[in-house]
């Protein structure tokens, strides 16, 4: 492929540059108010449509000219709702946990009144002397976003606020090189893939663009399926039009006519948005024949997966998009040289397109700065569990995990202590607190037996069994299973019935070399990525957690007084309240009733441990405990 007219295509883009930028001035010219509120997914489950509605009917009661739209998810899912309230001649402040009566108060009190309502507020995006209390949200100085530069500030569905953010300028830029040179820059940028393999990009690329024939393919992968997993997700909804960038520059340098984004059904926000972005991109000139002007032509389409796990696996998900079973292939060869429809075909993650058009804007040295010296720049990921803030953050590679735990997450909720974070989806590893200080970058990670994955990050604390959560997340991996190789299908169903006999009491202590050796064959034996790495939960626990595994084969006892075979709850008599029946009232079973005393009694035989009667037992009397082995019957006092 030859460089052709690229005074054209810079002329063309400059017109298409002018237009946004005449727009987004208009819209940011200070002249008015703007509030924004958060509304992917998140946002949306909620309530932030219902703000986002209370604001408008507010507004039309009063005269003032107000610009009100919908922005993506900021990352701060805790505090959903979010609204953004930029007002001439004050910070843009973020406010959190509105519901349609505070969206309300802050119409009249700071978009119609001078009080910027700081008790709402969770910080300010720029400083000013005016609130200096709400300067800044302190995680902020953890992270670095590039990825979610956009999200949360500008319209996922104007093309012409993120063509004025720089958007579209890496393409028209890529478009006047050669594509040799653009593998060489994303080479030297350090990018791997953020899939979950961390393989190199420009490898993938070379590889592709070097196969022989014609045809070939560019597939995003969206098929996000970790639990607690919602990154691509986000950017698809707040951002769409960054990963159409990166595909678009993608495919030139390797040379395909056609590409898909192999999104899941389960995220119709994100489809919607991106066909509406796929819709003004190729409005534009930006997508379809002659991109630009020049002979590149390259055309896009959506394609909703079923949700199946294991179709994240690129032999797979090209097996789907074929309209076969989403079963994995034996590589080589991998689809680089054959794969869609038997042709060379690139499959790269969301956020691994969504990184090239920064990279080609600002240039390699600029991203290989960033992170650590074999994994260059930034890490997102998705925090759930048992940490205060959940939600999106994006850090450089090799900050620690305590950082990202503590100072970006706010730590454990309701001073419990932290115990360990699972990290890289299902087939991750679960790290103790010794690892905590340990920089998260691909390679350190795997030496602890964990993963980068795609950015899943679970925090467990105190109240949490490993052997419980090994038990949950191998049981995900099972039930996603293909089938098709059968260390996989019956190596995983033997290890889950081994990990439920633990959780029963059933277990005996040589069943737990048993269990690391079978783990072992079915890491190495399985096909795909997902038979081999759904052992990681099961030897990271019982690598780090072995006492936990002990005592629940030699003490029949669940430390943590999660697992429900082990446990069991009983009513201390001596602080049972008499004339309480808050425990009775709540037992669904009616497994709880009064002896001749008035002390209530809980019938073992009839209890399903659901433990509503620890929940509905008054804090100053304390009387329901929850005990493990459960045969041990507390003795009576006085």
């Amino acid at each position: 492929m030859t460089v052709i007219a690229s005074q054209d295509i810079a002329s063309t883009f400059q017109n298409i540059r002018d237009h946004a930028l005449s727009r987004w001035q208009e819209l940011w010219d200070g002249s008015k108010p703007i509030i924004m509120v958060s509304a992917a997914t998140c946002g949306r489950s909620a309530g932030a449509l219902e703000v986002l509605e209370a604001v408008k009917d507010e507004l039309s009661r009063g005269q003032q000219d107000v610009q009100v739209m919908e922005v993506g998810c900021m990352g701060h899912c805790y505090a959903e709702p979010l609204v953004i309230i930029k007002k001439p001649g004050n910070p843009t402040v973020v406010y959190g946990y509105i519901t349609p009566e505070k969206a309300r108060r802050l119409v009249k009190d700071y978009i119609q009144g001078e009080d910027i309502s700081p008790e709402f507020a969770l910080g300010a995006l720029e400083e000013n002397e005016l609130i200096p209390s709400i300067y800044d949200l302190p995680r902020f100085k953890h992270e670095k976003y590039i990825l979610l530069e956009n999200i949360g500030r500008i319209d996922p569905e104007d093309i012409d606020q993120y063509i004025a953010k720089g958007g579209y300028e890496a393409l028209a830029n890529a478009l006047q090189m050669q594509p040799e040179d653009i593998i060489e820059e994303v080479r030297k940028s350090g990018l791997r893939g953020r899939g979950g393999a961390g393989f190199s990009t420009a490898q993938k690329w070379e590889v592709c663009r070097s196969s022989p024939g014609k045809i070939k393919y560019l597939i995003c992968n969206a098929d996000e399926g970790d639990p607690g997993a919602f990154m691509d997700r986000a950017i698809l909804e707040s951002d769409p039009h960054s990963v159409i960038e990166g595909m678009l520059i993608a495919a030139y340098t390797i040379g395909a006519r056609h590409g898909y984004i192999y999104v899941r059904a389960e995220y119709p926000l994100a489809v919607h948005r991106a066909e509406i972005a796929l819709e003004q991109a190729e409005g534009l000139g930006l997508l379809g024949k002659n991109i630009l002007g020049s002979s590149f032509s390259f055309d896009i389409k959506p394609f909703q997966g079923s949700g199946a796990f294991v179709c994240g696996e690129e032999t797979a998900l090209i097996a789907s998009l074929e309209g076969k079973p989403g079963l994995p292939h034996h590589r080589p060869p991998f689809p680089a040289t054959s794969g869609l429809n038997g042709k060379p075909t690139v499959i790269n993650n969301v956020k691994t397109l969504a990184y090239v058009p920064p990279i080609i804007r600002n240039g390699a040295d600029w991203f290989a700065s960033i992170g650590t010296e074999k994994s260059k720049g930034t890490a997102v990921f998705a925090l759930a569990g048992k940490v205060v803030n959940t939600g999106l953050t994006e850090v450089p590679m090799g900050t620690t995990l305590r950082q990202i735990i503590f100072d970006v997450g706010g730590g454990i909720p309701k001073g419990r202590r932290f115990k360990a974070v699972q990290i890289g989806g299902p087939s991750g590893g679960c790290l103790p607190e010794s690892a905590l200080d340990m920089p998260i970058d691909f390679d350190s990670l795997k030496e602890v037996g964990a993963m980068m994955g795609s950015g899943g990050m679970v925090v467990l604390d105190e109240d949490d069994c490993m052997v419980e959560v090994a038990r949950y997340f191998l049981e995900f991996t099972q039930r996603e299973s293909c089938g098709k190789c059968t260390m996989c299908r019956l190596g995983t169903r033997q290890m889950l019935s081994m990990l439920e006999d633990f959780t029963c009491g059933r277990g005996q202590m040589q069943d737990l070399e048993t269990l690391k050796e079978l783990a072992e064959d079915v890491r190495i034996g399985s096909l795909c990525g997902l038979g081999r790495t759904s052992p990681n939960p099961v030897l990271t626990t019982m690598r780090y957690f072995r006492d936990e595994y002990k005592a629940h084969i030699e003490e029949k006892r669940c430390p943590a007084l999660m697992c429900h075979d082990l446990i069991a709850y009983y009513i201390l008599p001596e602080k049972c309240e008499r004339s309480c029946d808050a425990c009775v009232g709540t037992c669904t079973v009616e497994a709880i009733s009064s002896n001749k005393q008035r002390v209530k009694v809980i019938d073992q035989a009839k209890c399903v441990k659901c433990g509503t009667c620890l929940t509905a037992c008054p804090l100053q009397y304390n009387a329901v405990i929850k005990l493990s082995p459960p045969d041990k019957v507390p003795a009576a006092k006085g």
